[in-house]
């Protein structure tokens, strides 16, 4: 067994009795949008999903990028990236920053009361514009053929990432860019040889982000956090089907 999961934990487990806040993190609430009954059994029993292996060169990339926009942010002069795609704004200087970036021991944080839930979130980078407005920022590396896009069905999250982000910076007080950007990188594949060097075509995608559905998702997790009923499944759940299929066999 993974010393780093533990499939039967006490921690961060949601008490119907307690009156103190209880911590939702962004990635929490995309599970609980995928799949209620997995979400439950994590959040309410402590049985949480199997974790899925780290995307080491993904992390690379992400560390390089902000070190990157980190450079001209010191100048206070915009990223290359950003003149080329003619984007009116700068890297934002904060000095939150870096404890927003955060996700396990930090991230932008706001205590929604209707639910006494802790919404949390960590951010890969924000832009300043002319207008004053804070735009978020996610990075993203894959390795494909054609263009990146944000068409595929299953980039619903990085949508709704996109918008609890914007959610949260708006609660925080700050004024927030309606359009966020995703610097999306994708591994060149079609060079001669490798020479131990990986290189990225870079594209700037805008997406124009609509949270409407964050104050009506908190309020049905929390309705499901307090029920004794175990909710049903996500539509397309594979750990559900997984365990309805073990369960099947073993009878």
């Amino acid at each position: 067994m993974s010393k780093y999961y533990n499939p039967q934990r006490v921690k961060n487990v949601f008490d119907p009795s307690s009156e103190e806040p209880f911590r939702i993190s962004r990635s929490k609430i995309d599970l609980f949008l995928n799949c209620p009954r997995c979400f439950y059994l994590d959040r309410r029993l402590g049985v949480a999903q199997p974790p899925g292996y780290p995307f080491s060169l993904n992390s690379a990339v992400d560390a390089l990028l902000k070190k990157e926009f980190d450079i001209h942010r010191a100048k206070g002069e915009p990223h290359p990236l950003m003149k080329a795609y003619g984007i009116d704004a700068v890297p934002m200087h904060h000095e939150q920053l870096n404890v927003w970036r955060d996700s396990l021991r930090g991230g932008i944080a706001y205590h929604h009361q209707p639910t006494n839930l802790l919404v949390t979130g960590g951010i890969d980078d924000l832009w300043l514009n002319s207008k004053g407005e804070v735009i978020i920022v996610d990075y993203k590396a894959t390795s494909k053929t054609g263009e990146v896009s944000l068409d595929a069905d299953w980039q619903i999250g990085y949508k709704r990432q996109m918008e609890v982000y914007q959610w949260l910076f708006r609660q925080n007080g700050f004024k927030v860019s309606p359009v966020g950007y995703f610097v999306y990188c994708n591994g060149i594949t079609d060079k001669k040889a490798f020479d131990a060097k990986l290189e990225f075509d870079i594209k700037l995608i805008p997406y124009e982000g609509n949270g409407s559905w964050v104050e009506g998702t908190l309020r049905d997790i929390k309705n499901c956090l307090v029920s004794d009923k175990m909710p049903p499944s996500g539509e397309d759940c594979d750990f559900c089907r997984y365990r309805e299929a073990v369960r099947t066999t073993e009878h």
